[in-house]
């Protein structure tokens, strides 16, 4: 039997990472689309001042393409874009990548036959595979607030920064207080005359000063024997320690909760200001965010933390439940992504018109967080309940494209023109998967990791070395294998 051919939707860490894996075991016929024009997924979207990740570069990069070059701990976005394109480059799969495709639809009639990917402007692909590769955060969304459209500033996401928008001197709204606003507000506050930031909910936060590596220690990382190696594994085993307190919240979770209050009281002199930003729920609940410089940047006498909620934009700015109008110049939204869509609004559709959409009504769901009965040979990566909430997410896409190459290869043994697995495994798979959150800290508020029915459906309910060792082999008793059309 021959080697699939495969489609991939999306050109970020997820589909580069799969699109590697493939070539390099004998899948050559690989193609990979994005929307975008470039290489890069959120790496090349996301430009606001002070774009950097979470997670130190050391962990947040390929385990076969190590760099012992970075600048700091956890590198700016131009540095995290460079080194994506440069892997790409360096493992031959630049040129696989088409861009400016926005998939609208993928439609696979019959389990033997292929799937069709059909872009925006009419253009189609067909392929026995598809792997959809476009993450939980690609999607920016800005909340249906009452006149929003009569706002006469100007406004923009931060997702989709506009750089020709010059904010110095001028009176700005950031509207939003999640992992972006933290990193983008400490970094124009300087800058504009005045900054009103508006908050629904505070954080909890743990140090992060991510300061440039000294000479010594670039140095030592580039010529000691197994630093670079060790620096990884000290790394990993911190961000498990937050997943730790996360699992445990009436043990392990009150040492993070008070590491936390320590540090931020430490930071947060003015008691008025310490009581608005202070988190009402339990530690690990909502993303726990890394930074030293947010909590400094709201005492600055141009920034102003409102906590009122927000009710309308009118003209001259925003308005708040007190009846305030905050008059403003420009509205950044700091308000995150559509996490629990996944690769909608694109219309998946299976064999006898099967609908993902539907599907998924209930809430997403997929065995390892990859796979869905009803839709053979369909792969998703960084898909339900495969986020991370201490770790790093590349870790977690190494593991699953080896397992869909793996997948793969046993359907091609089998000489199967799809694969498609269980759906008594899947359903048993994901009732397991969701009775670990049971008692966990990810149960004891509302966020971003629920979708509209209160289900988590982003995040892993245990460790990195758990997901690991999940997905370490593929069983092919977890999978129906479709044999292909008889010729008439």
């Amino acid at each position: 039997m021959h080697a699939p051919s495969v489609l991939v939707v999306g050109a970020g860490f997820g589909g580069i990472a799969a699109a590697i894996e493939l070539r390099a075991h004998g899948i050559r016929d690989v193609t990979v689309v994005d929307a975008a024009p470039g290489i890069g997924g959120t790496w090349l979207h996301n430009t606001y001042p002070g774009a950097a990740c979470d997670v130190p570069s050391h962990l947040y990069s390929y385990s076969f393409a190590q760099r012992t070059d970075w600048s700091r701990l956890c590198s700016p976005q131009p540095e995290i874009l460079a080194y994506l394109q440069d892997v790409a480059r360096e493992f031959g799969v630049a040129d696989l990548v088409e861009t400016g495709v926005r998939i609208v639809s993928a439609d696979r009639p019959r389990a033997d036959g292929p799937w069709t990917a059909t872009a925006e402007d009419g253009r189609t692909w067909t392929a026995d595979v598809l792997i959809v590769a476009t993450g939980q955060l690609n999607r920016p969304v800005v909340p249906d607030i009452p006149g929003i459209d009569t706002f006469a500033g100007h406004t923009f996401h931060s997702a989709r920064w506009d750089h020709d928008h010059d904010l110095r001197g001028r009176r700005v709204a950031v509207i939003g207080t999640g992992a972006s606003a933290v990193q983008f507000v400490p970094a124009i506050a300087p800058q504009v005359g005045q900054l009103s930031v508006f908050q629904r909910t505070g954080n909890w936060f743990l140090p992060r000063r991510n300061r440039a590596f000294p000479a010594w220690w670039r140095a030592a990382i580039r010529r000691v024997p197994g630093l670079q190696r060790w620096r990884r594994r000290f790394i990993t085993e911190y961000c498990e320690s937050i997943t730790l307190m996360i699992r445990h919240p009436a043990t392990w979770g009150r040492v993070g909760r008070l590491y936390s209050t320590l540090f931020m009281r430490a930071q947060l002199r003015d008691p008025e200001l310490r009581r608005k930003v202070w988190p009402d729920y339990t530690f690990g609940c909502k993303r726990v965010l890394f930074s030293s410089h947010w909590l400094p940047a709201l005492q600055r006498d141009n920034v102003s933390l409102e906590t009122e909620k927000v009710t309308a934009i009118v003209p001259e700015g925003v308005r708040t439940a007190d009846g305030r109008t905050h008059e403003v110049d420009t509205i950044i939204w700091g308000t995150g992504f559509a996490a629990t869509d996944f690769m909608f609004p694109m219309a998946v559709t299976g064999p006898g018109g099967r609908s993902l959409a539907d599907e998924w009504s209930g809430g997403a769901h997929a065995y390892l967080g990859m796979t869905v009965p009803g839709f053979p040979s369909m792969f998703v990566l960084y898909g339900p309940n495969t986020n991370t909430s201490g770790g790093s997410i590349i870790r977690y896409l190494e593991h699953q494209v080896r397992y869909v190459r793996e997948t793969l290869q046993e359907a091609q043994r089998r000489g199967s023109s799809a694969v498609e697995v269980r759906s008594d495994v899947e359903r048993t798979y994901d009732a397991e998967l969701q009775a670990r959150f049971t008692g966990t800290a990810w149960t004891r508020c509302d966020s971003w990791y629920r979708d509209d029915t209160g289900r988590i459906v982003t995040n892993w309910p245990g460790y990195m070395r758990e997901y690991d060792d999940r997905t370490r082999r593929v069983d092919p008793t977890d999978y129906v294998f479709h044999a292909p059309s008889r010729p008439a």
